[in-house]
């Protein structure tokens, strides 16, 4: 079964998947079944790629104001963790892969499934933080206010 998903998304133009699609593909994997794919490191950092790349367009100035921020993102992997920074400032939302030597306000970790579920609209970060699913290093006020920031789609 992780096999036949692998190779269908593994075949996909993920630059061609609306974030409706992406939370419904989503949606319909169990979290065994993402850690699987996460298991191939390059479909791995195709989607993670994808997912931070498209920030900047989901990004809503309008909800952020005058926040100047450095959120830092790390998602543990199989093999590895990926770290992401996203700079909210002046209105605008620019995101870059690595870790920079600038302290970040607030960092968000996770392990890939819970993640993917968050980004997609397919956890409720306040749940997933409860659980421990979620661990927020810093600013919390800030990180529970993410989602307002972002267009995030629903399944």
């Amino acid at each position: 079964m992780a096999d036949d998903i692998g190779a269908h998304l593994a075949s996909l133009d993920f630059a061609a998947v609306s974030p409706a699609e992406f939370a419904r593909l989503v949606k319909g994997l169990s979290a065994q079944q993402i850690k699987d794919l996460a298991a191939d490191e390059a479909l791995r950092e195709r989607v993670l790629a994808e997912v931070f790349g498209r920030m900047k367009q989901q990004f809503r100035p309008e909800a952020a104001g005058t926040l100047d921020a450095l959120i830092r993102w790390k998602i543990t992997g199989v093999s590895s963790d990926a770290v992401y920074e996203t700079r909210i400032s002046e209105g605008r939302c620019e995101v870059t892969e690595g870790r920079t030597e600038t302290e970040a306000r607030t960092t968000l970790i996770l392990a890939d499934a819970d993640f993917l579920k968050l980004v997609s609209g397919n956890a409720n970060p306040v749940t997933m933080f409860m659980m421990r699913k979620l661990k927020i290093a810093g600013d919390v006020a800030l990180a529970s206010g993410l989602t307002r920031y972002f267009d995030i789609p629903k399944a």
